[in-house]
Order: C-alpha cells, then structure tokens, then sequence
C-alpha cells in the first residue's frame, strides 16, 4: 500500500430542480444581467423537500462506483465534508453508509471546513493511505438552499445544492505533490449561518439566525488575496511552471474570485474549468463536481498536473497540486 492517493474515479449528483436567475428576478429585486455580471451564475440546483444532504451524497458515490464498476464495500473510509449535514449527530456519512449497506469495517465520518471542506478532506485521506487504507471515498455533499434567506439579495443568488464524490486508491506513485491548508479565525465574522450550533441553539435563536450572513465586499477581497498567495507559493516550492498545469480545479465560488486569482498567478483563464453558470456555489461539493465532469468530458492523463484551489467560511483555504497516475 501507498502512502499517497490518486484519483480512481469521481462521480456527481444534481437536483433536477433548477432555479434560473428570471424565476429569482420575480422574488427579490435583482436581475440576470446584474447576477451574471457580478458571479457568473446563471441558475443552480435545489434539493426537493425529500432530498436530505445524506441522499445527494449517496447517489454521487454511487455514479463515482458505477463508472468503474467499483465494489464500495471495498471502501476502508468515507469521509463526507458539508457544512449542511442532515442533523448535528449522527454524522451524515453515517447515514449514508446505512443507505449504501456498507460492511461494518470501515471509517465513516463528516468533516466540516465550509467551501475549503473538500481540500482539508484531500488531507485526511492522504493520512489514512498512509497509515494502509487502501480505499478511501470522499463526498462533498450540500444542501444550502435550506439555509438561504431568499429575501437577501445579496446571498440568495450565490447557493446551490449539489454533491460530488471521489473514490481514491493508496498508491506509490506522486498523486498530491503539493498540499498545503491554511485558516484565519479573526474573519469568522464576514461568511456564516449564527444559529444551530451550541452558541445559538434552536430553542433561543430567531429564524433568521439559521441563514447564511455574508460581507460580500470583504469576502472577495480577502479570497482573492490569500488564495492567489498560497498558489503563488505552491508552483514556487514545487518549481512548477504556469504551461506544466494542465488544468484548475477552483472552487466555484465567483468566477470574478477565480479569475482575479489567476490573473494575479499568471495563469490563463482557459486553464480554468468551471461550472458555476449551472450550479452556482455548492460549497463544498463544488470542487469534486467539478472534476467529475471534467473526467467526464475531457479525461485525465497520465502524468497530468491540476492545482486544486479552495476558500471557505472560517476563514479557511487550502491549495493542492495533483499529478494523475
């Protein structure tokens, strides 16, 4: 076994409900001229009052299974990062792995780290390999729409739900290169949901509380500062020049973040594959959505390199460089 981990194949799961920016102009004062100007969306998914973050993320996994035929009870770990779990306890990865049927060996649990949940996943997967998991599956599940003020203009055009997964294998060959997290708890004030946790518990807290309150202005100034910085450090620390990237995996927060970001790096918006005119912001599920569909539609090659760029809530960030085995 590996102490490294390489991608064995990703899979995606959306809603079929579909919110556009003109059914939004008919609920708030906004527009989709001002929304796409401003974020790239154009329309994202919603959940149906049925669907639970646990049943996006099982249907994910099971796309990421399928695509290769993969015996998920050869899992050793599941790991589901959402900032919108199903309930406090238990874990949604526990749920799912009730749904799935999965043998009882095996590590299931929920990570939180907002937007930046699945690069801090990428992390503990890597510890696991090293420590002989061979299989590791981690899920970027969101139901965010849940958690969305729909009279708040300013939020209510950003969210979407979605979930992503990623079916990882131990492996002795390079796989992450690179990776690196970063967090600054003096911001925790700009990008937050108040109410629901043990500061504000259900019983005291005002329904407003349990939505996503953001400083937009201040979000984007520091995101586009501390990410391009840490990819700056990245390519210098790993001697990696912009034309060896074959590709950007960034969050799909805003694409005026993203492209900010690489225009700081030198990096030609082109090597950027993004998605967020469909999905908008799926927190973090947007990422492993992301590279299921470039998997998908263009494929990774051996040898490939891809920067993997992440900035949530906290505030937390994290940079990855991956080189396809």
């Amino acid at each position: 076994m590996g102490s490294n981990i390489r991608i064995l194949s990703a899979g995606k799961y959306l809603p079929d409900n579909v919110l556009t920016n003109y059914d939004l102009e008919k609920m708030v004062e906004t527009s989709d001229e001002w929304i796409v100007s401003r974020t790239g969306i154009k329309e994202r998914r919603l959940a149906r009052e049925n669907e639970f973050t646990s049943d996006l993320a099982y249907k994910a996994l099971l796309n990421a299974a399928e695509k290769i035929s993969f015996d998920l009870n050869e899992l050793d770990a599941l790991i589901v990062a959402t900032g919108t779990p199903d309930r406090l306890f238990p874990s949604t990865a526990a749920r799912v792995h009730g749904l799935l049927g999965l043998k009882k060996e095996i590590a299931s649990f929920d990570l939180l780290a907002a937007c930046a949940g699945f690069s801090y996943a990428i992390e503990v997967a890597r510890g696991l390999a090293s420590q002989g998991y061979r299989y590791i599956a981690v899920v970027g599940a969101e139901v965010l729409s849940r958690f969305i003020n729909w009279n708040d203009r300013t939020t209510c055009v950003l969210f979407g739900d979605g979930a992503g997964a990623i079916i990882f294998q131990s492996s002795d060959e390079p796989g992450f290169i690179y990776g690196k997290l970063y967090s600054n708890g003096s911001l925790e004030g700009l990008l937050e949901i108040p109410g629901g946790g043990s500061m504000l518990p259900s019983c005291t807290a005002d329904s407003q509380e349990y939505k996503i309150k953001m400083l937009g202005r201040e979000v984007f100034k520091y995101a586009v500062s501390e990410l391009s910085s840490a990819l700056n450090e990245a390519l210098v620390k790993t001697q990696t020049k912009v034309n060896q990237l074959s590709g950007i995996f960034a969050h799909q927060a805003n694409i005026r973040i993203i492209n900010s970001v690489l225009e700081r790096c030198g990096i030609p918006f082109e090597k950027s594959f993004n998605n967020i005119e469909r999905y908008g912001n799926t927190s973090a599920a947007s990422i492993p959505i992301i590279i299921a569909e470039y998997m998908e539609t263009q494929g990774m090659k051996q040898n490939d390199l891809y920067a993997i760029l992440s900035f949530g809530a906290g505030f937390v960030w994290g940079v990855h460089l991956y080189r396809h085995s």
